[in-house]
């Protein structure tokens, strides 16, 4: 069965690089593996993707060996357990304001004796069934955990979040926590950025991964120099609307 290289990326404490995927053409997700990024998020939150496409767009990235990651819509079972079955190599899991949605998170998607996973033989992750009935042991270790910890609530729990066993990477959401203390969209913030850098020495502090979102490598680069592990550097829309832009503003048409 695969073996997860961004997962062992982390665990050796290097820097990994990716973005987050809201269209539905296998080829983008191919192109951004052999651009050289760790990983993709495939968003099913802000996203329009449906299940199907999510599942092809998994396809096209072990083509490039670039990890594919879900994100889920919520905190919900069965939406992790699809995320993981169509055999992604990890999942993300916003809104995480306490250590119970934590464990919730985890629970979803191991298992047992982790977690409360269901189990069948016949998906995408198990090979159609190829790959036999001994898989939940070598699967719940393959599987990435990412949580999203992007709310004043879940800042204010943190040091309870990060004692939760098998979460990876805890991702700080800049734009859902600017929101959460008044001043929405403002991510570069002196509050945002002063919370969030807080927030990075608590999750190291633990033995985890901090993750999070940047716009632009310069931003990027603060955040890998602050600690941060898991990046996600835009948006694959916006990042084609720059370069389309760029384009244009190139060209003296007048």
């Amino acid at each position: 069965m695969r073996h997860n290289q961004l997962k062992q990326k982390i665990k050796k404490g290097e820097t990994v690089l990716g973005l987050f995927m809201n269209c539905a053409y296998p080829a983008f997700i191919e192109i951004c593996g052999h651009a050289g990024f760790d990983f993709a998020v495939i968003d099913m939150e802000h996203g329009p993707l449906h299940p199907l496409a999510a599942e092809d767009l998994c396809r096209a990235a072990d083509c490039t060996g670039i990890a594919p990651i879900v994100r889920v819509r919520k905190n919900d079972g069965p939406q992790i357990q699809r995320a993981l079955d169509i055999g992604s190599a990890g999942v993300q899991v916003p809104q995480i304001e306490s250590k119970f949605d934590a464990e919730t998170a985890v629970k979803s998607a191991k298992y047992s004796p982790l977690g409360t996973r269901g189990l069948s033989f016949a998906t995408r992750a198990g090979l159609y069934t190829a790959a036999g009935t001994n898989i939940t042991d070598k699967l719940n270790d393959e599987s990435l955990v990412v949580i999203h910890v992007e709310g004043k609530g879940g800042i204010e729990n943190l040091a309870e979040i990060v004692t939760v066993p098998q979460v990876d990477v805890i991702f700080l959401g800049p734009y859902d926590l600017s929101q959460s203390i008044g001043i929405p969209g403002q991510v570069r913030d002196p509050r945002v950025i002063d919370m969030m850098q807080e927030a990075v020495q608590t999750i190291r502090s633990a033995g985890k991964a901090a993750g999070t979102f940047a716009e632009n490598p310069e931003i990027a680069q603060q955040w890998i120099d602050a600690g941060v592990q898991y990046v996600a550097l835009g948006v694959d829309v916006a990042v084609f609307l720059r370069a389309c832009q760029s384009l244009v503003k190139a060209v003296d048409r007048f």
